[in-house]
């Protein structure tokens, strides 16, 4: 048998907390004696002890570790635990990258003191054209990869043709910003005519008049285009004129850096 001070130090754990694991019903000493109040651990205690660190290690809350041994009978059980918190933390990790390219994006336009967006806005039309379409409401604006992973896959048996002109382009449908639940649709425009699939439909889009704006660079920037093209909007007496959308012409399929993104902001515009 140890006692607290030597199994602290086997252990790696303070005495405080293995005092505080005992009150909680986390690891409680093998063995109290009745008249020193000595706490006592067995050897057998260091392997459920160095479980409960790694847990800790990987963000697991004292009380989620509670009922991770409680239930831990097989190594399945714990995989799945390890899944749940392998997907929440490459969530958070997705979160953060996005506002380390924020904040690094506002430090350089700090630095630059360049309080000036200078974009090239554009009036032009967007011909009549086919596409292969995907709308669906999902969570939110940053899962709109499951939208494009949907295309491709359903459209990859029908050896759809395209050219010079096809693009990728991302519609938002929401009348306004909605923090999640959000209503997108991708299309890519085809060559020729092809069958439905199950979440892939077949259609021809009208030409439409847009007011656009083409930048290099991560998605942070849309909020300074899309405050450009509203500036070039209202100067030239035009007004928007239907739902806004992104063309792709250099995505996250063609390159995981985002400082290589090109993307076109368009607002359907019309002459007031």
């Amino acid at each position: 048998m140890l006692r607290i001070g030597d199994f602290s130090k086997l252990s790696r754990i303070s005495i405080r907390m293995l005092r505080h694991y005992d009150e909680i019903g986390l690891l409680s000493p093998d063995n109290i004696d009745n008249f020193t109040k000595y706490r006592y651990y067995s050897l057998a205690q260091l392997p459920v002890a160095n479980r409960i660190t790694s847990l800790k290690d990987m963000g697991f809350k004292l009380t989620a570790i509670v009922d991770i041994l409680s239930s831990y009978n097989t190594p399945d059980m714990l995989l799945q635990f390890l899944l749940i918190r392998q997907k929440e933390l490459t969530a958070q990790s997705e979160d953060t990258k996005q506002r380390l390219r924020l904040l690094e994006y506002t430090i350089s336009r700090i630095k630059e003191d360049d309080k000036t967006m200078n974009y090239n806005v554009t009036l032009k039309t967007l011909e009549q054209r086919q596409v292969a379409s995907v709308r669906k409401t999902i969570p939110a604006y940053t899962n709109e990869g499951m939208l494009w992973g949907m295309l491709m896959q359903e459209t990859a048996p029908l050896n759809i043709k395209g050219d010079a002109t096809t693009c990728a382009i991302a519609i938002f449908h929401d009348r306004e910003h909605k923090e999640c639940d959000v209503d997108v649709e991708v299309q890519l425009t085809v060559k020729g005519s092809y069958p439905n699939t199950e979440n892939v439909v077949f259609k021809t889009e009208c030409a439409v008049q847009i007011a656009s704006a083409t930048y290099k660079g991560s998605y942070e920037k849309i909020s300074e285009v899309n405050e450009c093209v509203s500036n070039w909007v209202e100067t030239n007496g035009y007004e928007f004129n239907g739902t806004a959308f992104n063309i792709y012409h250099v995505s996250p399929q063609e390159t995981q850096n985002p400082d290589e993104f090109v993307t076109e902001v368009c607002y359907p515009v019309k002459k007031k």
